[in-house]
């Protein structure tokens, strides 16, 4: 069996109590009275389209990361995780999601340099100085939000025109800005232990009885960029590409073969190596990142595997 025959593309359970089923870019999600299942499925993702193949434990590496930031952060936010039943599954609060995500950037790189680069000194909102470099360190964290498309583009948004637009009352939103800068002091913290720099990441919340919850994924390759300490310093120095621990490299890679999710491009072929790689590199970024041995899951019977987990979790009173 090829690596990439093991991979989960999509689940299509049915679960008794289930009151609703949504799909996105990468994970599925059951619904229930009062809790979620999120399967973190082995899709992939850039540009906001989800690519044709999928990469193995891609998922998995996805999920236990989330769960080892989650529980490290948790004096910080309440959060929304309760279990993990399976690699692949996690089993939370049903919080109602905040339309935005929260994008704090410590250095110049990704969409933020690219926008740059373009001649933008604004950035949702917030003033950037002449000068800069790609992968430079900024002044200060910024906040860059963006609204959570339902499908398409997520768009920049500035604290303003969120304000404004009364998507988030203004003491949610400073309560969200603190959290966000909490939350990205920490996991800068805790890359460094690793030898990392947390370069940017996002994080998604949602309320329930009136407190705000940490939801979705953190500090993950889906949604951060790292790059390495040792090396940062000397590549900035020499004009070099830092070494990354993100899924830049697939975005790249995508751009250099004429493709950035525009209307009228064509995925290009994802050949086997290349799924071997990116399967590599994302638990490579686990192994640098949570400090652990990554454990491949077991993948014979794989959906059957997570359904079973899932079914037993179900059996479990949380509250």
């Amino acid at each position: 069996m090829s690596i990439a025959k093991q991979a989960v593309k999509e689940t299509r359970f049915t679960f008794d109590g289930q009151t609703g089923f949504y799909r996105g870019k990468v994970r599925d999600v059951y619904h229930f009275e009062d809790r979620l299942v999120m399967v973190a499925t082995d899709r992939i993702s850039a540009f906001d389209v989800v690519l044709p193949r999928p990469i193995p434990f891609k998922g998995q590496v996805l999920n236990q990361t989330a769960a080892h930031f989650l529980q490290a952060t948790a004096d910080i936010v309440p959060n929304w995780l309760l279990a993990v039943p399976d690699p692949n599954v996690a089993v939370g609060l049903k919080c109602q999601p905040y339309p935005i995500e929260m994008v704090v950037r410590g250095y110049l790189a990704g969409h933020a340099w690219r926008e740059y680069r373009a001649g933008k000194r604004t950035l949702c909102g917030v003033a950037l100085p002449d000068g800069l470099k790609e992968s430079d360190k900024l002044p200060e964290p910024i906040i860059t939000p963006a609204t959570k498309a339902q499908e398409g583009h997520d768009e920049d948004i500035s604290r303003e025109e969120i304000l404004e637009r009364g998507i988030v009352s203004e003491s949610e939103y400073v309560q969200l800005e603190k959290y966000t800068l909490a939350l990205f002091q920490r996991g800068t913290e805790m890359a460094a232990r690793r030898g990392l720099i947390l370069v940017d990441t996002k994080y998604e919340f949602g309320s329930l009885n009136g407190q705000i919850y940490l939801i979705d994924e953190i500090h993950t390759p889906d949604s951060s960029r790292y790059f390495y300490a040792d090396s940062y310093a000397q590549n900035q120095e020499r004009a070099l590409p830092q070494k990354q621990l993100s899924k830049e490299f697939v975005r790249e890679w995508l751009i250099a073969n004429h493709f950035q999710g525009k209307e009228g491009q064509t995925v290009p072929e994802m050949s086997d190596e290349w799924i071997d790689q990116i399967s590599n590199r994302y638990i490579e970024l686990y192994e640098t990142v949570t400090g652990q041995s990554f454990q491949r899951s077991e993948t014979d019977n794989i959906y059957q595997r997570i359904e079973e987990n899932i079914r037993r979790s179900l059996t479990v009173t949380y509250f």
